[in-house]
């Protein structure tokens, strides 16, 4: 009876997020008063250019690093931080999410994300995919394949590019309710969640309409430091927050039960972050590489500085403190990876992993919150710093004449980074207190405690992670 209801639950709630989404968008879809924003050196509108085999072959590539990232990687990085009797459940949180999301994405939220001419949502232009799919004259034995501005890859392909970071940013969230959430719940959560925060901030950052791509407000994300690591940061403290406590949080240890998970899953996630900001140059071309190098440097320096400052406070230097700097670092150089030279890179690199070192430790036992594996401490607290800091050391030579920050004298954008973060972290506390104030009257947020204490792996999906004879 109860996984009727669970299933009955999760079906409503998909079913919710289309129904209420349809208005939403269908009113923001109506024919604007004023023009479109002026096209500028940041706002362009580029010519459909032919087929790039290159660009093509790299965004390919990219997409599928980007999907590595959240299986193998963010499973295995999770999954070994929590105790053995629920590694199962983030494995299973993280694979299902690559199936869940990517229909969502395909049905409705690509569209809600990209399409349109309001600076604030998009509309129905693109559902199930109109317009993106290759198309076929039977008259004149013509074939036409929608391409993706002057880029010179498939309409098609950059969807798909896009649904790999809509897939990892609500599997991020899952990082501070590890542990005590009901699957179903999640499942809801993560398809309302997607619809409501996700595809708006999209839009509002990466489309050609949206109020902080262009216009007054312009702002420096380059592969989604606002977009996936702000609301994903700023939602799990909330989650976190809002669902309670681990039974037994603060009186019993409750150690990550496998490390040697965790760093692969670390290094995994370094190698698949190549895609996930190289790739975002949608092309092989130097603003990919500067990307590329920045990322990689920017790695470098937050498994250092995590280290040193471990090594300092506690006398010794952990595999867990620098798989964490890893992902500190390249959280951090995520909006400002197009922007920023190498050298830059190091700087964010070093400063995410003193910071958020400092936000997982001492503000969380200050406040004594139980974000289970620091999604807001890493995520949030990084994609901030991240995005504060592109405003700051953006240079037109490493942008290629698109952004200057405070470093040439440009403090407009600086104060354009702010915005643009306090505006993504409003929509995500609100957003998701309202999500999850709805899902507990409907469906319940938590397990029981015998659940809880029986472990996710047994009561949410009926199998063991590890099992000795």
């Amino acid at each position: 009876m109860r996984i009727r209801l669970m299933q009955r639950g999760l079906l409503s709630a998909m079913f919710l997020a289309l129904f209420c989404v349809t208005g939403f968008a269908q009113e923001a879809a109506a024919p604007m008063t004023e023009a479109a924003p002026a096209a500028t050196e940041v706002v362009a509108a580029p010519a459909t250019a032919p087929l790039d085999t290159g660009n093509t072959a790299w965004i390919l590539t990219s997409s599928a690093l980007v999907l590595m990232m959240t299986a193998p990687g963010l499973a295995m990085f999770y999954g070994g931080l929590v105790r053995k009797k629920n590694v199962l459940g983030v494995f299973m949180q993280c694979l299902f999410l690559m199936g869940l999301m990517s229909v969502v994405w395909a049905l409705w939220g690509f569209s809600f994300a990209f399409s349109g001419e309001s600076p604030y949502i998009g509309n129905f232009d693109m559902v199930m995919l109109k317009g993106v799919l290759p198309t076929w004259d039977a008259a004149t034995k013509t074939h036409t394949v929608p391409m993706h501005g002057a880029t010179g890859i498939p309409k098609l392909l950059f969807v798909m590019f896009q649904g790999m970071f809509f897939i990892i940013t609500p599997a991020l969230i899952c990082g501070a309710f590890a542990e005590r959430m009901k699957f179903s719940t999640m499942c809801a959560f993560s398809v309302l969640w997607g619809t409501f925060v996700y595809c708006p901030v999209a839009h509002w950052v990466w489309s050609d309409y949206g109020w902080l791509f262009g216009g007054e407000f312009a702002a420096i994300d380059f592969a989604g430091g606002t977009v996936v690591h702000i609301t994903s940061g700023v939602s799990a403290l909330i989650c976190a927050l809002l669902i309670g406590k681990r039974l037994g949080f603060g009186q019993e240890p409750m150690p990550p039960h496998n490390l040697t998970y965790t760093t692969l899953g670390a290094a995994l996630l370094w190698m698949g972050w190549f895609g996930f900001n190289a790739g975002s140059a949608l092309g092989a071309n130097a603003s990919a590489v500067n990307a590329f190098v920045s990322t990689h440097m920017a790695a470098a320096a937050g498994v250092i500085a995590w280290s040193v400052a471990e090594w300092v406070t506690r006398g010794k230097p952990s595999v867990l403190g620098a798989s964490s700097g890893a992902v500190a670092g390249l959280v951090c150089i995520t909006p400002a990876a197009g922007s920023v030279d190498p050298i830059y890179g190091l700087v964010l690199g070093f400063a995410a992993g003193f910071v958020c070192f400092f936000a997982c430790t001492t503000v969380k036992n200050t406040f004594k919150y139980d974000d289970s594996l620091d999604a807001f401490g890493v995520h949030g607290v990084g994609g901030t710093l991240g995005a504060i800091l592109a405003g700051v050391f953006a240079t037109n030579a490493a942008s290629g004449g698109l952004y200057s920050g405070a470093i040439e004298g440009n403090l407009t954008q600086l104060r354009n980074q702010i915005v643009g973060v306090g505006a993504s972290v409003v929509i995500a506390v609100v957003g998701t207190v309202i999500l999850l104030k709805i899902l507990d009257m409907t469906m319940g947020l938590r397990v029981t405690q015998d659940d809880e204490i029986q472990g996710l792996d047994l009561t949410q999906h009926g199998e063991e992670g590890y099992i000795f004879h």
